[in-house]
C-alpha cells in the first residue's frame, strides 16, 4: 500500500516571485542610496531572477488556447518520438513505479532543484568570479525568454496521456506541485512542456561551473542534468523533445552571447587601432 506523503508546492507563484523581485529591487535601490554597491548589485540580480521566474509562471497560466489542442500536441510529439526509434518514457516510468522510495525523491527533485541549483550556481558566480557573472546571467536570461515564447503554445505533458501508459505519480503520492482541476478543467500551468525549462536550467547550471571553475571536482555538477533528466521522464513530466528543444534554446543562447562578443571584439580593435591625429600631425597653418 502507498501512503501519499504531503507536500507544499515548493515551487513559487508568479505573484509571490514577483512580489520578492519587487522587494528586492527596492533593496537594492536603498541599498545604492547608502552607498554600498556590492549589496546593491547583489540584490538587484536576485530580483531579476525571481523577475524571470514569476514571469514563467505567469506564461505558463498565460499560454492556455485550448487544452484538447494541448494534449493532441503531447500525442503527436509521444508518436513521433516512437517513429525515430526514441525510447518511450512510460517504459522508464514503468520501471520506477515498484519503488515507492525512488517515485517520491524524484518528485521532490523536480520539485525543488531546477531553482535551487540555479540559484546556487549564480550566487557562487556572483561571490566569487564576479568577471563571469554577466556571460552566466545573460545565458540565463536570454535562453528563459527563449523558452517562454515557446510556452505560449500550448502542449500537455506525458502524465495527462493516461491512454499512452502514463501516470501522474506527483498526483498519486501527494507530491504534485500543480494545483489540481478546477470545474473539469486543467490548471493553465500545467500545459508549458515543450520546453523544458528544468532540462534548460540544468544544463546551463553544470556548463557554466565547468567553464567558470577550475577544481578537478567541478565535472561532479554533471550529474544535475543527468539526474534531472531521469527525473523528468520517469515523473511524466516532459517528454525526450521537451529536453531536446530546450538544450537547442540553450545553444543558440550561446551563439548569440559569442556572436555579441566577437562584433565587441571587432569594435574595440578598430578603436585601438584606427589613426589618432595629434598636435604634432596637424597640417601647420601657413601665415
Amino acid at each position: 500500500m502507498r501512503y501519499p506523503l504531503p507536500m507544499q508546492n515548493l515551487t513559487l507563484t508568479w505573484q509571490s516571485a514577483g512580489g520578492a523581485a519587487v522587494v528586492l529591487y527596492g533593496g537594492a535601490y536603498a541599498a545604492a542610496r547608502g552607498r554600498r554597491p556590492g549589496v546593491s548589485a547583489l540584490l538587484r540580480e536576485a530580483g531579476t531572477l525571481l523577475a524571470l521566474f514569476a514571469l514563467w509562471q505567469l506564461v505558463g497560466h498565460l499560454s492556455v488556447m485550448s487544452a484538447d489542442h494541448a494534449l493532441d500536441r503531447a500525442g503527436w510529439i509521444h508518436r513521433t518520438e516512437r517513429a525515430v526509434g526514441l525510447p518511450d518514457e512510460a517504459s522508464w516510468q514503468a520501471a520506477v513505479t515498484p519503488y515507492p522510495v525512488l517515485v517520491r525523491l524524484a518528485n521532490y527533485y523536480y520539485a525543488v532543484m531546477h531553482f535551487a541549483v540555479m540559484l546556487g550556481v549564480l550566487l557562487w558566480v556572483f561571490l566569487r568570479h564576479r568577471e563571469r557573472y554577466a556571460w552566466v546571467r545573460n545565458t540565463v536570461v536570454i535562453t528563459t525568454a527563449v523558452c517562454l515564447l515557446v510556452q505560449f503554445v500550448p502542449v500537455a505533458p506525458p502524465r495527462m496521456l493516461p491512454q499512452s501508459g502514463f501516470v501522474d505519480l506527483a498526483a498519486e503520492y501527494g507530491q504534485s506541485v500543480y494545483g489540481g482541476a478546477v470545474g473539469g478543467v486543467v490548471v493553465a500551468d500545467q500545459l508549458s512542456a515543450m520546453p523544458s525549462v528544468h532540462v534548460a536550467w540544468c544544463v546551463l547550471a553544470a556548463v557554466a561551473v565547468v567553464r567558470v571553475s577550475s577544481s578537478p571536482f567541478r565535472w561532479l555538477v554533471v550529474l544535475h542534468p543527468v539526474l534531472t533528466v531521469a527525473v523528468v521522464v520517469v515523473t511524466a513530466n516532459h517528454f525526450w523533445a521537451d529536453g531536446i528543444v530546450a538544450v537547442v534554446i540553450l545553444l543558440f543562447a550561446y551563439a548569440v552571447l559569442a556572436s555579441a562578443a566577437r562584433r565587441r571584439g571587432r569594435a574595440s580593435v578598430e578603436t585601438e587601432t584606427r589613426p589618432r591625429v595629434g598636435a604634432e600631425d596637424r597640417p601647420k597653418q601657413v601665415t
